[in-house]
């Protein structure tokens, strides 16, 4: 098997096959990261064509962003259960049907079948949790630096993949945009099914970082059930504040900025390719800071740097109103809120280890991630809501930011964990 014969030539070099795994992780989440942001793209393209209203197109993305989080836990569990290799192929496939389904679609219902229920199934299988699952499995010494990285694939699909895609559907149409989307897609599978493997185990090797003896992971119907492990993290404090400040994190980023940035620049004169360029600064500065945040909370209380992020997140979208959307104002804002729009994933997932352990830690964040698409999905419908009965997304720009505000205060209160053995499927957190 290939993956096993280049296991065994990078360790030769003193290589960890990990390295190769977050690679692919990478790759996978970063196309997956455009479908969910391609949307925002089509919104204008879709009301032109067929007359739809802003609300809406908005109603299928918010499913979308719904279930991309509510099935967080139980993707969890099924990458438990059947392996990550496996549910990876299913997402990537799932995703890539419900696109080209779409290249023929007239009526709302059937965007929200294709774009609400499809995406939102196939997207919601990796998410943020595949992240998780790969870098609590394969490393425990820089754990914090991959969880950066993997998150800022998030960035830099965007970075990639939304300006490409506002100039293709400006002189294209949207459905080649879609083509395209499909086609990195396809590369995505290619490199899954050659190199993506479950666990460090099946190519002989233990966690990066760990000398001691290879072992198999326990498979106990409690540690594959996401239900027990909600009923453990639910009679915790720290579980109820995890979950309260990520459904902030989501209001005020996947279904604000993501859903709805686009068509605000429009509002206020900006053409979309000019709005997806403001876009791809952030996803370089969010690449910048999500890597930097990684780094940080290998070496520094997790909590007080969810403060900061939270905190200035907040500042930054209620002054973006105030920026009148000249270059200037619009680029300061860019390089701000780029800088923490995911840099609150890496503190939050060490966070939920910490306090759940190593092999309980993806299906707990899985339901914490629940609650940030639970957020992304009140947003994307509220801020359109908004625009379609005042004529104005504004007011939810201002309200996320005093959310981010409420967050910054919220995350002071988690007690700080007790460090949990590696690999215990125990809480540390209990009573916190």
């Amino acid at each position: 098997m290939l993956s096993s014969r280049l296991a065994a030539a990078l360790a030769r070099r003193n290589i960890h096959y990990g390295w190769v795994v977050a690679a692919v992780t990478f790759l996978t989440m970063l196309v997956t990261a455009g479908a969910v942001g391609a949307p925002g793209v089509f919104i204008l393209p879709l009301q032109r064509e067929f007359g739809w209203g802003t609300a809406d197109i908005s109603s299928a993305l918010a499913i979308r962003l719904l279930l991309f989080g509510l099935m967080g836990p139980f993707a969890a569990a099924l990458m438990n259960r059947y392996g990550v290799r496996r549910m990876a192929l299913t997402a990537l496939t799932l995703i890539a049907a419900g696109l080209l389904l779409s290249l023929g679609m007239t009526q709302v219902w059937q965007l929200i079948v294709l774009w609400g229920l499809v995406l939102g199934l196939g997207t919601g299988l990796t998410a943020l949790v595949l992240g998780a699952t790969v870098a609590t499995r394969w490393f425990t010494a820089r754990r914090g630096l991959v969880l950066g990285l993997l998150t800022a694939s998030s960035a830099t699909g965007q970075l990639v993949f939304l300006p490409m895609l506002a100039a293709m559907t400006d002189r294209f149409g949207w459905r080649v945009s879609i083509l395209t989307m499909c086609g990195a897609m396809a590369v995505a599978v290619i490199a899954v099914i050659a190199l993506m493997r479950d666990r460090p185990s099946d190519v002989g090797l233990a966690p990066f970082g760990e000398t001691g003896p290879i072992t198999a992971a326990p498979t106990s119907a409690a540690s594959l059930s996401p239900i027990a492990a909600l009923k453990v993290a639910a009679r915790t404090r720290v579980f109820w504040i995890l979950f309260a400040t990520f459904f902030i994190c989501g209001a005020s980023t996947n279904g604000l900025i993501q859903t709805h940035f686009i068509p605000l620049c429009a509002d206020f004169g900006l053409p979309a390719v000019g709005a997806a360029s403001v876009l791809a600064i952030m996803g370089v500065f969010d690449f910048i800071g999500t890597v930097g945040s990684g780094w940080l909370s290998d070496r520094y209380d997790n909590r007080i740097l969810l403060f900061w992020y939270y905190g200035l997140r907040g500042l930054s979208l209620m002054v973006l109103p105030f920026t009148d959307f000249t270059f200037y104002g619009l680029s300061l804002f860019a390089v701000f809120y780029g800088l923490d729009w995911i840099a609150t994933v890496p503190p939050t997932v060490k966070l939920t280890a910490a306090n759940f352990g190593r092999e309980r830690a993806n299906l707990v964040f899985g339901w914490v991630f629940a609650g940030h698409q639970i957020g992304a999905a009140t947003a994307a419908f509220g801020a359109g809501f908004s625009r379609t009965v005042l004529l104005t997304y504004l007011p939810a720009f201002f309200v996320a930011g005093a959310l981010c505000l409420i967050a910054a205060a919220l995350v002071l209160m988690i007690i700080k964990p007790s460090t949990v053995a590696v690999g215990s499927a125990t809480p540390a957190a209990a009573k916190a």
